[in-house]
């Protein structure tokens, strides 16, 4: 007897800051919905400034975008703006300015508000609501209006927090840091009434359990990848010699480039190397211009941004090594693009990297995390090695195609999506009247 297929799926994948050029969130909501869509199943982006960047898809399934603005306080040509007047339209966004005024980072909280409000008008519509890392007051009880809920949690940003606290240097930065990042405080609370979570690493997991309070078994791993048909190797493209590439923001510190900068100088005492950055340059006070100016290295340090997807690849491409400095990960789509293109690499130990990297000298070559002097030591053997970087790069490559795929990521991510439906989530509201949105 031929085994039914299940129908598919009629999903609301939230996201309150989606642009792919804002962070690993944005690259997630576009590469996951694509993929979802070729599943057949049909995907709402549902999204706040900035936009979500989605991939047209034909067929079987459909993706779309669906606006959900807020005041978009942060823009990159009048961050921290004031809106006029007629652009406040009721209670949530008096909340979101109120809010930024003070210090804090209101988009989580008040994206979770006007989500709830437009999903609770939607009866029938979905079958699941996917979170992605929103954990807003908002989204709770959703199932009593007939909505099962999944969330994606990347890891706590409270992780963030710890080390954003610790690289201040005064008193009055501290304070600014324990202000913006008031809203793990919400995130903390959502995250432990929820039953149905995702993640993308088994060290994520046990993160999410220890400072976020959710239950173990309410967390599931499902690790993402590259897209294999962009991301991938060719001859075509030469290697500039000494090209060392990373994706990192400087004004992270949890992405650990300061170090990448000292390991550079120690680097180049012995060989010609250089550094492209994928990313903003920082603030001229900041610690990775002074350590740019400390080792002499204005010209041998380049910062780029707004590179299209093919661009960036040619950049990887284009590299004897790549790494990924970061103090802590959740996973490292930068690593597993990178291994994608069979560049080798270079990367710490923090947090889910090794997950991703694989172990040390079989698929990149491994360092300590905030160790300038190891990575230095990884990066020269690597630039004198060129069969290392072959094997590396190899062996990297064929990891992500084993292991990290967005295609896999959709497959699983649609099995916990009917798992959730399976638990009865939402049943009673959507048989019932007890849909209607109580404000």
């Amino acid at each position: 007897m031929t085994a039914v297929s299940p129908p598919p799926l009629r999903i609301a994948l939230l996201s309150y800051r989606g642009d792919p050029f804002c962070g690993g969130q944005g690259v997630y909501v576009r590469h996951l919905s694509r993929e979802l869509a070729r599943l057949g199943h049909h995907v709402d982006v549902i999204g706040a400034q900035p936009y979500p960047v989605l991939d047209e898809v034909e067929g079987p399934g459909s993706v779309r975008l669906v606006e959900l603005p807020g005041l978009d306080l942060y823009r990159a040509d009048d961050p921290f703006r004031t809106p006029a007047a007629d652009e406040f339209r009721g209670p949530v966004d008096l909340l979101e300015y109120a809010v930024m005024r003070t210090g804090g980072f209101p988009e989580p909280l008040a994206f979770s508000l006007r989500a709830r409000a437009f999903l609770a008008r939607r009866k029938g519509r979905y079958d699941v609501v996917h979170d992605n890392q929103t954990l807003g007051y908002g989204l709770l009880g959703l199932a009593r209006h007939g909505f099962p809920l999944v969330t994606t949690v990347h890891h706590p940003v409270t992780v963030d927090r710890r080390l954003e606290i610790d690289a201040a240097r005064t008193r009055l930065e501290r304070l600014g840091k324990r202000r913006w990042y008031a809203f793990t405080r919400m995130q903390r609370r959502v995250a432990a009434r929820l039953e149905h979570v995702i993640t993308v690493s088994e060290s994520s997991k046990a993160e999410i359990a220890e400072h976020l309070g959710t239950a173990p078994g309410a967390v599931s791993v499902v690790p993402i990848g590259a897209d294999t048909r962009l991301w991938s190797p060719s001859a075509a493209t030469a290697r500039v010699p000494g090209r060392i590439v990373t994706t990192s923001s400087a004004d992270v510190p949890l992405k650990g480039l300061v170090h990448l900068v000292e390991a550079l100088a120690k680097v180049r005492t012995e060989r010609d190397a250089h550094l492209v950055v994928v990313g903003k340059p920082q603030k001229e006070d900041g610690p990775v211009t002074a350590a740019v100016r400390r080792f002499g290295l204005e010209g041998h340090i380049e910062f780029r941004t707004g590179l299209s997807d093919a661009e960036l690849v040619e950049l990887y491409r284009s590299a004897e090594a790549a790494c990924v400095p970061s103090l802590y990960e959740g996973f490292s789509l930068p690593a597993a693009e990178a291994m994608a293109t069979a560049t080798p690499l270079v990367a710490t130990t923090g947090g889910a990297i090794p997950e991703v990297a694989g172990p040390d000298g079989v698929s990149c070559l491994a360092v300590p995390p905030g160790d300038a002097g190891a990575l230095a030591a990884a990066l020269g053997r690597l630039l004198d090695d060129p069969g290392l970087r072959e094997r590396l790069g190899a062996a990297g490559r064929e990891r992500v195609l084993a292991r990290f795929t967005w295609a896999r990521a959709a497959e699983l991510t649609a099995e916990r999506y009917r798992a959730a439906i399976a638990t009865g989530a939402g049943a009673a509201a959507r048989s019932g009247p007890g849909w209607r949105y109580v404000a």
